[in-house]
């Protein structure tokens, strides 16, 4: 094996230890780490996939490993956890060849300084090399990789049927969805579903599967197009024509739908409290040749010169609705913290209320399954503003044969045979 080979897993090992130990979010430590930025397109590529899938599987992996082990491995062999998990995944789950998964394996305990863990590490990747298929088969892989409290919380909210469809979604990594600039007619879309070897979706976006690297594909460097799962896409359209209004885009960052309403004619004020990921929404804005005003503030304190036409509040939450692209949010989220975010929400909303005209649209989004994030907070909010009223969503704007809700919420399961999409929520409000 290559030393390359090696380098890209230790990438992979210093970053799932960050996840998992530190519970530092999967996006930031792999972008931020120099062991990634070391390796080459096709190693960096590879150790993606690895650190995604390894968290992804965790649960299988982890019970796989318990039944090589007469005990756990305690705290002190942490470290070598991490690299049974690796060689498992690698075994079992990414077609590594045997031998490569194994030996790779056994090579990083000597050179990370846990040679004393070089013939347990051995042992147990030789015996899921001989039982570890036979062990998957009987594995219910949906469950055994989603967290209890995510589980029992589906099924309350969705029943068990639904939360088995929402778990086995979650096992397959999320296609990329591409929102064409100033969107496309019929055959415009279907011109860039050509070039970027894609299929067109009902509301006018493109879908390919994920793979390789973005900024190579047609149009990217052009400005023709970004990125934004088709849930999203879709709740930022149900502000209608934004052409000429004052929008005010709350806790916008990555940007996705401050690009969606600057491409639309709106007069957008992207609103953030973190500098360091408001830096995306500029880049995308300067490559899409696109304008809105950027501003690092909190919401909560934050208040516009002039009173917004539009606001929408894509509220910091759980995102367990997005465990397909980001499959670290198990690994780091908790019930407690739906109840910290569900609370921060709220107040979110009372200040948002304080930014719009007498006449004005309020949209409240959270890319979360959890209904404490979702519907309960929607009918807190119009509990404690009796001025507003819920201004439903009817099914023809979410392009669905019924809504008897009013609301708007996607679920990972929806759409499976065109690869799924987030689990999102959406509410409309409108002044009395």
């Amino acid at each position: 094996m290559k030393k390359t080979g090696l380098d890209t897993r230790v990438a992979a090992l210093e970053v799932l230890d960050a996840v998992l130990r530190q519970k530092r979010a999967f996006d930031e430590v792999f972008e931020s780490s120099e062991q990634v930025r070391a390796l080459d397109v096709r190693e960096r590529a590879y150790a993606r996939n690895l650190i995604a899938t390894t968290l992804r599987r965790k649960g299988q992996i982890d019970s796989l490993i318990a039944h090589c082990l007469d005990k756990p491995l305690g705290k002190k062999g942490s470290r070598a956890e991490m690299l049974l998990r690796i060689g498992a995944c690698q075994l079992l789950f990414l077609q590594t060849a045997d031998h490569a998964a194994i030996s790779t394996s056994v090579d990083l305990a000597q050179q990370l300084g846990l040679g004393h863990y070089k013939k347990l590490i051995n042992a147990v990747l030789r015996r899921l090399q001989r039982e570890g298929r036979q062990l998957i088969e009987q594995h219910d892989a949906a469950k055994l990789n989603s967290p209890d409290w995510l589980w029992e919380s589906w099924v309350v909210a969705y029943g068990e049927d639904v939360t088995r469809k929402i778990a086995d979604a979650h096992l397959t990594e999320a296609p990329l969805d591409i929102s064409i600039k100033g969107g496309a007619d019929a055959n415009t879309l279907e011109d860039w579903a050509i070039k970027l070897d894609g299929e067109m979706l009902p509301w006018g976006t493109v879908r390919r599967q994920a793979g390789g690297n973005v900024r190579d594909l047609p149009g990217f460097e052009e400005g023709a197009w970004w990125i934004q799962d088709a849930a999203a896409r879709l709740a930022a359209s149900l502000l209608g024509d934004v052409k000429g209004k004052r929008v005010v885009d709350l806790c916008a960052a990555p940007g996705g739908k401050t690009l969606y309403l600057a491409s639309r004619g709106a007069e957008v004020t992207a609103v953030d409290r973190s500098p360091n990921r408001l830096r995306r929404v500029h880049e995308n804005l300067q490559r899409l040749n696109l304008s809105a005003e950027v501003i690092a503030a909190d919401a909560l304190k934050w208040r516009p010169h002039a009173l917004a036409d539009l606001i929408l509040l894509d509220a910091p939450c759980s995102a367990t609705g997005t465990l397909r692209r980001h499959p670290d949010v198990a690994c780091l989220k908790s019930a407690e913290d739906v109840g910290r975010l569900a609370d921060l929400q709220s107040r979110l909303l009372d200040a948002a209320t304080e930014m719009l005209t007498p006449t004005g649209t309020l949209l409240f989004c959270t890319c979360s399954l959890q209904p404490e994030e979702g519907p309960l907070q929607a009918t807190g909010f119009l509990e404690r503003h009796r001025d507003f009223r819920l201004d439903r969503i009817e099914a023809p704007e979410i392009f669905a044969d019924e809504n008897d809700t009013g609301m708007f919420r996607s679920l990972p399961s929806d759409m499976t045979e065109q690869g799924g999409r987030d689990g999102f929520f959406a509410a409309r409000f409108v002044r009395r």
